[in-house]
């Protein structure tokens, strides 16, 4: 019996949409995402590529083979410390598994590409990831703050909401004055906050903890409709 590729790439495009949305969803409210949904990720994919495998067997085995240099790639990222985090790191492993190759449902995607599916979707999400500057300065421009460059890389809040909210604060007192810092992540930011109160400051320049699993999950839609972002970049270019 001959199993349709595209109802596979269908069941992997349902799958990694409700799991990766729902991980974006726990992501932002507490900054976690269960371990769960990348082991039912994963689940998913090995039994999609026994089916995959039995039925019509794979053109290019060496896409397999990517698996494991993908998990291996997204472990020393995360060791590295580079654009995200453990759930992040999990997730593209599990996307290694789910998505080994370029999905293919009728028409779509728009633009093929010949790497393993899974790196498309990481190069996806890094570029979409780089479109945050471009919404924080319209968002920005709409609240008339064009102080620059940090309406390129956050937003005004009160120090109150700041309190209550995923941020860093991009400003830091000293010598009894408002700095600008490019990188927030290294001081307390309790105690900087409770610095400004000191000094009567209300308001602050923040920038979100936006976490990577948002765009990661926009890539992944993205590399079923239109493909892989990256390699089209380059054609055109060329």
């Amino acid at each position: 019996m001959m199993v349709d590729s595209a109802l596979l790439d269908g069941i992997r495009l349902i799958t990694g949409t409700i799991l990766l949305a729902y991980a974006s969803y726990t992501d932002i409210k507490t900054r976690r995402a269960a371990n769960m949904l990348w082991v039912i990720m994963g689940l998913i994919g090995v039994v999609l590529l026994i089916i995959q495998y039995l039925d019509s067997g794979f053109a290019n085995i060496w896409y397999l083979a990517f698996i494991p240099i993908m998990i291996l790639l997204m472990y020393v990222f995360f060791q590295m410390r580079l654009l995200f985090g453990g759930a992040d790191a999990k997730a593209l492993m599990a996307l290694a598994v789910l998505v080994p190759i370029q999905p293919v449902i009728g028409p779509f995607p728009l633009w093929e590409s010949f790497l393993p599916g899974s790196w498309s979707i990481f190069a996806n999400a890094t570029i979409l990831f780089l479109f945050i500057p471009l919404s924080l300065l319209l968002y920005n421009i709409y609240k008339r703050n064009l102080r620059f460059p940090h309406c390129l890389l956050g937003y005004v809040i009160t120090v109150e909401q700041a309190k209550q909210s995923f941020v860093w604060p991009m400003e830091k007192i000293k010598n009894g004055k408002r700095r600008l810092v490019y990188m927030p992540k290294n001081f307390d930011i309790d105690e900087e906050l409770a610095e400004f109160e000191k000094l009567g400051v209300t308001d602050i320049w923040v920038t979100p903890k936006i976490p990577f699993m948002i765009p990661l999950l926009a890539g992944f839609i993205t590399l079923f409709f239109l493909g892989d972002l990256l390699l089209q970049i380059v054609r055109v270019l060329l």
